[in-house]
This record gives structure tokens, sequence and C-alpha cells, in this order.
């Protein structure tokens, strides 16, 4: 598998963001009545939009909002460095810029954030961009996040890019953007999700990326 063009997911596949996001999610819906003790239980939440995910919850359009924003009033205080980056994810991402890869973010996470975090662990060195979603568009798919990634990168031969993220949200936008996809086994999502939704190909640790 030979790619010219890296993208990254962020949460689950750079970052350890389990303590902070779970936290703000059970903070936001703690303002509705919803108690949820064990963080476990809210894992499922990393990977789609908040906004996407409170549809289990049936949530109104309004209340939706009003969720989202909780969340990220949390999350802007106390959850968004609650985090750290998985162990030597810097020397793989050092390495796959030495072989002269080009490397990018792209993310469900507002942009404004991730950039922040990214600056936070020192990481922004490594990557050309960072493609996230905007507050105003939660429902923004991966598809559309991965296709801005080929459009700034300016290079329209889909072969040379190759998508490396934890769930099947990356999976499934990389296909229906066109690009190859690699599943990591140690973020959040399911190895069945990952294999179901078409992983060109599954590694247990960032550092097998190198030898793809």
């Amino acid at each position: 598998m030979i790619a010219d063009y890296i993208l990254f997911d962020l949460d689950g596949t750079i970052t350890d963001s389990k303590p902070g996001v779970t936290k703000s999610i059970q903070y936001s819906l703690a303002k509705f009545g919803i108690e949820v003790a064990d963080l476990d239980e809210l894992t499922k939440f990393i990977g789609p939009s908040f906004r996407e995910s409170l549809m289990s919850y049936e949530f109104s359009e309004e209340d939706s909002k009003l969720a989202v924003q909780y969340y990220y009033e949390h999350f802007k205080k106390k959850g968004m460095f609650d985090s750290s980056p998985y162990p030597n994810i810097d020397k793989t991402l050092a390495v796959l810029k030495e072989r002269g890869k080009k490397l990018a973010v792209a993310t469900l996470k507002p942009t404004i954030f991730a950039d922040q975090i990214l600056d936070h662990f020192d990481l922004s060195h490594y990557f050309e961009f960072v493609i996230g979603s905007d507050l105003n568009s939660q429902l923004l798919g991966k598809k559309e996040i991965i296709n801005e990634c080929l459009e700034k990168f300016n290079e329209f031969s889909k072969e040379k890019y190759l998508m490396i993220g934890d769930t099947k949200y990356d999976i499934l936008g990389a296909k229906e953007a066109g690009i190859s996809s690699v599943g990591v086994l140690y973020g959040y999502g399911l190895k069945e999700d990952l294999i179901s939704a078409g992983a060109d190909c599954l590694v247990s640790n960032h550092e097998d990326i190198l030898e793809l």
C-alpha cells in the first residue's frame, strides 16, 4: 500500500480523548435529567457528531442544539485537554514526514478545537493542515471532510491518498470519497465494524502503519 497523502482522524487515532469527551457528554446529558455514571457507556459517542448521536435519545431539534451547546460549554473549560497523544505517535508521524509523506488531519471535531489540541501537544507541525467541522455544521459527514482535504491538497489521483481512523465513520467516509483506508484497533471503534465498513487494512498499533 503506497500513498503520498495520508489523512489522520484525531480522536482515537492520534489522541486518546475519551476522558474529556465522555465527561463533556455526561455533563450535557445531565442537563436533561439523563444520568450516566459509567463513562464507558458514552464511548459510542466518539466518532459521529454528538448531535447525530443524540438521535438515540430521541431529542427534539431544539434540544439537540441545546445539548451541543452544553457539551461545548464543558469541553472548552475542562474537556479539551483532558486527553493525551497515544504513546510515540509523534515518532510515527516524524518517520512518515521523513519519507516525504504529506499529512493532514480529517476530523469531525470543530477545527478550532482540533487546532488547539494539536498545538497543546506540539503535534501541529507534522500536518500540512487540519480540516474539521465548524460549530454551526455538526451534521457534516466524514466524506465531506475528506473531500475538503483532497481539494486542499489539489491532487486528484485518489490512489495516492490514505485515510487512517478508528471507527466505521472514517472507513465509510473514505470509501464514499473513493480513497483507501486503514482501521486502527487501538481506538474506540469495533473491529467487526471496521471490517464490515470495508477497511482495506487493519493495524493493532500506529507503528504498523510504517510497515504498510
